[in-house]
């Protein structure tokens, strides 16, 4: 038996995903991360899949040169898919629950561009859409936003009168974030220069030069675009590889080095589901320690022995 013998769970479980609500992209990576997983099992019914059947998969998988972030990913995976066919009445436990994710370096600060090179990144903007541009930029660097909640964006999420933007995140869940004036007259700029969009049933914020919803891809390729330009003008940026998402990583970044947020209200504004995601952040504060602590000047005595 191969894979086919899985096909009518593997269905099952996109419909799943589809009805709630997670993006093309995640179901797409668990659906890969599962077809592997089916073919390690070569038929083997669901009731009698066991623990070691799926350490025994993600052990080939190690051994094929998956990482320890991939292979979490992929059990992450296995634990969601099990999960549905219990829900579905396909299995009655999940082989998955007990099984170790891999240790991995944690609280490895993510690269991001300090609040003092924004402004010189947003100027780096070029072309006949300037504005629009700029106003993407700025919403994933000084909001927080992910390139598919920039590209989604419809017209009603915006509002001036109350200063914020309403943002339909990961799960299909709605945040809300407050706007700061500048922030606000940019985007009604934005709105004076907006292509009217060719489908008159759609309402989207950001319009391609062809009057469609602007792209996941094609913010990605302008933030690309705007990155090379600011390297020119900072050279000793050149190595470092930034992109769209970077900026996201600039926001909670250059917000928690203010100590004027909560890890609790980052996790809101960034739409984090568990703030374990967002205590990464966390750790951009050691570099304040130690400036702190170098200003420290301890008055002790002076001891032959020890000096």
């Amino acid at each position: 038996m191969t894979q086919d013998a899985y096909e009518e769970d593997l269905h099952m479980f996109k419909i799943w995903m589809k009805d709630r609500g997670y993006s093309k992209d995640t179901q797409q990576g668990y659906l890969n991360d599962i077809q592997l997983l089916c073919r390690s099992l070569r038929g083997k019914p669901l009731p009698s899949i066991r623990k070691i059947d799926v350490m025994s998969h993600l052990t080939d998988a190690r051994e094929r040169g998956a990482g320890d972030g991939a292979r979490n990913r992929a059990l992450s995976a296995i634990r969601l898919f099990f999960k549905v066919m219990i829900e579905f009445e396909r299995m009655e436990h999940n082989p998955a629950a007990d099984v170790s994710k891999s240790k991995v370096e944690k609280n490895r600060l993510p690269l991001y561009l300090e609040e003092s090179y924004l402004g010189d990144l947003l100027r780096s903007v070029e072309g006949n859409f300037r504005v629009r541009d700029i106003a993407m930029l700025a919403l994933m660097s000084y909001c927080g936003l992910r390139v598919s909640e920039v590209s989604q964006l419809n017209l009603q999420d915006f509002d001036p009168e109350a200063g914020q933007l309403s943002i339909l995140g990961k799960g299909r869940k709605w945040r809300y974030i407050p706007l700061q004036p500048s922030i606000i007259t940019l985007l009604k700029q934005c709105l004076q220069e907006r292509i009217p969009p060719k489908r008159k049933n759609e309402h989207p914020f950001f319009v391609s030069r062809l009057g469609r919803r602007i792209s996941r891809r094609t913010v990605q390729f302008i933030v690309e675009r705007t990155f090379e330009q600011f390297k020119q003008q900072h050279e000793h940026m050149a190595e470092r590889k930034f992109s769209a998402h970077k900026l996201r990583h600039s926001f909670a970044t250059n917000l928690l080095s203010t100590d004027k947020v909560d890890l609790r209200t980052l996790q809101e504004l960034l739409g984090h589901a568990d703030i374990s995601t967002t205590q990464i952040y966390t750790h951009i504060t050691d570099k304040k320690k130690k400036q702190a602590m170098a200003a420290v000047q301890p008055n002790l005595p002076v001891f032959a022995e020890l000096f």
